[in-house]
């Protein structure tokens, strides 16, 4: 299943593949603004407007879970 967390302009996407998440929360420590966090084992984007679009959630999580329009 992969869930999809758009900014409010909807320009930017971020999806994470929830079949490949395993709750490593690589996202949630190397992201500079804090938009992941975890629920229920699973990361999500939260307030994807606040993204600077460093791109290292993808590069960092370990399963490939994350798809980000700008990377």
């Amino acid at each position: 299943m992969i869930k999809e967390f758009a900014s409010s302009s909807g320009e930017m996407v971020i999806k994470i593949d929830y079949d490949k998440c395993n709750g490593a929360a690589k996202c949630v420590e190397v992201c500079p603004v804090d938009i992941y966090r975890l629920e229920n084992g699973k990361a999500i984007a939260e307030n994807v407007d606040e993204c600077i679009e460093c791109c290292a959630c993808v590069e960092t999580c370990p399963n490939g879970a994350i798809e980000h329009s700008s990377c």
